[in-house]
C-alpha cells in the first residue's frame, strides 16, 4: 500500500487544527501557587527548585511531578522543568480559551516556555484533548510540542522503545458539526506490523 507522502499528513494536521481555540490567555497573568515538602529558592538568580509531590496551579494550568526547576527572566516569563519520579509520569493540564475543552498531557519530563506559551513533553509523551468531560483526540509519541499560542501540536516517534516502537500512535475524534456524529474515542493499541495487522 502506498504511504502518505508528508505534504499530505502536514495538510491534514493543518486542517485538524483550524479554527481550534487557544489556550486560556489569562493564564499567563496569573500568580503560580506551588505545594511542594521542600523549597530552594535563588533570588538573585530568580530560580526556584520545589522537590516532593509538587502540585503547581496558575490559573487553569496544573503541574504534578517529583521536582519542578522554575525561572523568572527579567520581563517576568516564567519557564519550568517539571521531573517526574522514577516510574512515573509528570502531568499537565491547561483549559482552552472561550470553550468548555481542555488539554492534558504526560511524560517523564516536561518543559513549560512561558514566553513562547509552549509545552513539552518529553519521554513517553501522551497528550490528551477532552471536549467537556469526553475524551476527544489522543497522541503518543516519544516527543509531543504542543504551542497553546497557535494550537499546533507535533508528535515525534523517536528511536525505538518498548513504549511506542519508534513510531506515534493518534487517535482523532471529528469537530462538532461535522456531517458524521461524534464517536467516542478508541484505546490506543500498537499495530502488529506495518500493515496494521492486515491479511
Amino acid at each position: 500500500m502506498k504511504q502518505p507522502s508528508f505534504a499530505v499528513l502536514l495538510c491534514f494536521a493543518l486542517i485538524l487544527t483550524a479554527g481550534m481555540a487557544h489556550a486560556e490567555k489569562a493564564d499567563r497573568a496569573k500568580p503560580m501557587n506551588v505545594e511542594a515538602d521542600a523549597l530552594r529558592y535563588d533570588d538573585l538568580k530568580q530560580t526556584s527548585v520545589f522537590t516532593g509531590r509538587v502540585v503547581v496551579t496558575k490559573g487553569t494550568i496544573v503541574i504534578r511531578g517529583a521536582r519542578v526547576d522554575v525561572r523568572q527572566d527579567p520581563e517576568g516569563y516564567q519557564y519550568g522543568v517539571v521531573t517526574a519520579e522514577p516510574g512515573k509520569l509528570a502531568f499537565y493540564r491547561q483549559k482552552r480559551e472561550g470553550v468548555d475543552e481542555f488539554i492534558e498531557g504526560e511524560g517523564e519530563t516536561i518543559e513549560y516556555d512561558g514566553k513562547a506559551d509552549r509545552v513539552k513533553f518529553i519521554k513517553q509523551a501522551q497528550l490528551r484533548r477532552y471536549r467537556g468531560a469526553s475524551l476527544s483526540d489522543e497522541m503518543v509519541g516519544s516527543l509531543i510540542t504542543y504551542d497553546n499560542s497557535t494550537d499546533v501540536f507535533t508528535v515525534d516517534g523517536g528511536p525505538a522503545s518498548p513504549a511506542v516502537g519508534g513510531r506515534i500512535r493518534a487517535v482523532l475524534a471529528p469537530r462538532p458539526g461535522a456531517s458524521a456524529p461524534a464517536q467516542p474515542a478508541v484505546e490506543l493499541k500498537p499495530s502488529t506490523g506495518m500493515d496494521g495487522g492486515r491479511r
